[in-house]
């Protein structure tokens, strides 16, 4: 006769899922509590073809890192639109008009997932991130909405730390 599992013979007794809400995202300059979304690193391989008579054979080539969008809230004071402001003018000044050494404006950022009371359970490190693109935000008079900074983060590497 076959054997019939229960429902908890077959669930993890301690499963416990990470949480798309519990992060901290530290930047050099920018405070953590100003975050409003951002991603984990998402890595791409190129494709090496080996033709070989009639067939092809697929390996894989370099890898890269995509850049992760950040969405940030802008509050009056500290004013993230400052802080950001302020670390893109290491990489170009439009006052001045000159553009900074990449030792200037490449920061380490850590992406850090939390469990429900607080520890941390995962930690991503991203070296040389910089401000390849941001958006200051649009303004409406017909809504209420606050007014939020859209950043995309470059960098070099990533890596996923064992705990």
């Amino acid at each position: 006769m076959p054997e019939i599992l229960s429902v908890n013979q077959m669930l993890a007794n301690s499963y416990e899922p990470k949480r798309k809400f519990r992060w901290v995202l530290t930047m050099d300059g920018i405070d953590a509590f100003v975050l409003k979304t951002a991603a984990r690193p998402q890595a791409t391989f190129e494709e090496t073809v080996v033709d070989y008579i009639n067939t092809k054979r697929y390996l894989a080539g370099k890898m890269s890192w995509s850049p992760i969008n950040i969405t940030m809230h802008d509050p009056i004071a500290p004013s993230a639109a400052q802080k950001v402001m302020m670390w893109l003018r290491r990489n170009y000044d439009p006052v001045t008009g000159r553009a900074g050494y990449a030792s200037f404006y490449k920061k380490d950022v850590t992406l850090k997932l939390l469990d429900p009371v607080g520890s941390v359970v995962e930690i991503w490190d991203l070296a040389g991130a910089w401000g390849q693109d941001v958006n200051w935000g649009d303004l409406d008079y017909a809504t209420s909405d606050n007014v939020e900074i859209t950043f995309v983060l470059r960098f070099d590497n990533a890596v996923l730390s064992d705990l």
